[in-house]
């Protein structure tokens, strides 16, 4: 009885829903070490950008396109900015050449919310803001993956945070996972054909239609 009054009896453990996994060396990060991309790193008063050395538009967007959205994992520097803005770049660029590549993109932008990693995944869901407005029936062709990248939306929704009577930085600079989430999820609505809020509802089933109220 001794034994059992000093015994400890613990809870259940940490579900870790919102722990950070360790990501792997993305591919992005050894294309550019052999120096593939036509890219680089520009350096002015202005801060860090990149710089192509290329007609953005005469890239082959089935090859380059999903190789920087591979990227978004990255969190070191050069890696992060280069993948990040260079995904902005080709989206602002694409046209017609983005849709064709959707299927190409669910793994690498399923792999960047999973690390859970709270700057990879507000850069990941702005990035998705920009590819759903990029070009004709891109946001409708990503309905059919809802699936595979809605669950860790689902987790991360409720994550405001609250800092009582404090000014909430994150607001400002556009880096509050739960707004972007909330953001993101309209945008798939908006943009996403007739079929977008039954899909969304029912990945996420706390969901208020934006577009039907």
């Amino acid at each position: 009885m001794a034994n059992m009054n000093k015994s400890v009896v613990e809870g259940p453990p940490a579900a870790g829903a919102f722990r950070e996994r360790p990501s792997k060396p993305t591919t992005f990060r050894k294309f550019y070490e052999r120096g593939v991309f036509p890219i680089m790193v520009d350096h002015n008063t202005r801060g860090n950008r990149i710089k192509w050395k290329v007609d953005i538009g005469t890239l082959d967007y089935h090859h380059f396109l999903p190789l920087f959205f591979d990227g978004l994992s990255e969190t070191a520097h050069p890696y992060e900015l280069l993948a990040r803005q260079g995904c902005h770049d080709l989206l602002d660029h694409g046209g017609s050449k983005i849709l064709p590549v959707i299927p190409q993109l669910i793994i690498p932008i399923k792999n960047a919310l999973n690390t859970r990693n709270r700057q990879v995944m507000c850069t990941t869901l702005k990035v998705l803001q920009h590819l759903v407005r990029s070009g004709d029936k891109v946001g409708e062709a990503l309905t059919r993956y809802y699936r595979q990248i809605l669950p860790i939306f689902n987790t991360f929704r409720s994550m405001r945070v609250n800092l009582g009577d404090g000014f909430d930085y994150s607001q400002q600079k556009r880096e509050n996972i739960g707004d972007l989430i909330e953001e993101t999820l309209q945008m798939f609505e908006r943009y996403g054909g007739e079929n977008a809020f039954i899909n969304i509802k029912y990945m996420v089933p706390t969901y208020q239609s934006c577009v039907h109220k």
